[in-house]
């Protein structure tokens, strides 16, 4: 065929109808296999859900009856938090087995969802659950920290009772010792730790500057005097405080000097022999209370 043949063979439309065909059957096929492949996964999804579900409202309980054994609430008390919560609805054990609660829940979750393979909420739950036990482990730490710290603050305040800064003192240990274990708790937490130990640095740092510059700076002469003030006042307390003592070691010797010795018996009026001792100092008749010097009776 020439050239110009050709070309007009290509202008001209073509004789055979253009076949057109839609499997419909295959398509069915694909849908219903994919519905049967779903319903088995969707049914082991609600199963492992429902048990879950179950084993973990019953260790929740358990978790709870245990830690009310062992005296958690005790230490909730001890450490303050009763006190914190007490407008609350749960206490200190009720929010930890919640905590529990649900931690075992986002467990149960990612092994119903491993079951449709991977996913994106798997592995998001994954994340949630492996930060869990720091979560608990940083609680644990405020708790104790905050029972130290109160601790710490009645020791403190006991035995400067007598001061006028041992409730100071006692604030300050105790502030000091809560913000320690506040920024431990968040370094096990993983939470902000670019930010909690900087911070830190940078309060502690501060107050080293303000004391360096104000105690050996410009507050030579009223720190001078303040703590010649302080000095003084602490030096008659601390001299009244042992008085006090001595005061009272003197009272508990006398006390126990004024005892008697043991075996021993006091009788009221002297000693009195077989004639007895009269009061004139004659001796006489123990019986007649007569003198020995006088004869037979004279009426005359």
């Amino acid at each position: 065929m020439s050239l110009p043949q050709h070309l007009a063979s290509l202008g001209q439309p073509r004789s055979d109808p253009l076949a057109l065909s839609v499997d419909f059957g295959a398509g069915f096929s694909q849908a219903w296999n994919s519905v049967a492949a779903f319903i088995p996964k969707l049914i082991g999804f609600l199963v492992i859900l429902l048990i879950g579900w179950f084993v973990a409202k019953v260790i929740a309980r358990v978790v709870d009856k245990l830690l009310r054994k062992v005296g958690s609430e005790k230490l909730a008390e001890r450490s303050g938090a009763a006190h914190a919560l007490r407008n609350s609805t749960y206490d200190a054990t009720g929010i930890i087995t919640k905590v529990i609660y649900y931690g075992l829940l986002l467990i149960v979750l990612q092994l119903a969802f491993g079951v449709f393979g991977p996913n994106p909420i798997s592995v998001m739950i994954q994340a949630v659950v492996a930060w869990l036990p720091k979560a608990i482990v940083a609680l644990v730490i405020v708790v104790v920290a905050m029972a130290i710290a109160r601790a710490v603050r009645d020791i403190v305040q006991d035995s400067l009772s007598g001061t006028s800064y041992g409730k100071v003192l006692a604030t300050v240990a105790w502030a000091f010792i809560v913000a320690l274990g506040a920024i431990a708790a968040l370094g096990q937490a993983g939470i902000a730790t670019a930010i909690t130990g900087p911070l830190l640095l940078a309060v502690l740092g501060t107050v080293a500057g303000v004391l360096i510059v104000g105690v050996g700076g410009g507050l030579i002469g009223p720190m001078r005097s303040r703590w010649e003030r302080w000095l003084s006042r602490a030096e008659e307390e601390s001299s009244g405080a042992r008085d006090r003592i001595s005061a009272y070691q003197r009272g508990r010797e006398d006390a126990a000097a004024g005892q008697p010795a043991p075996g021993t018996r006091t009788t009221a009026g002297g000693q009195g022999g077989t004639g007895g001792t009269g009061g004139a100092g004659r001796t006489g008749d123990g019986r007649t209370g007569r003198p020995n010097d006088e004869g037979p009776f004279d009426p005359m």
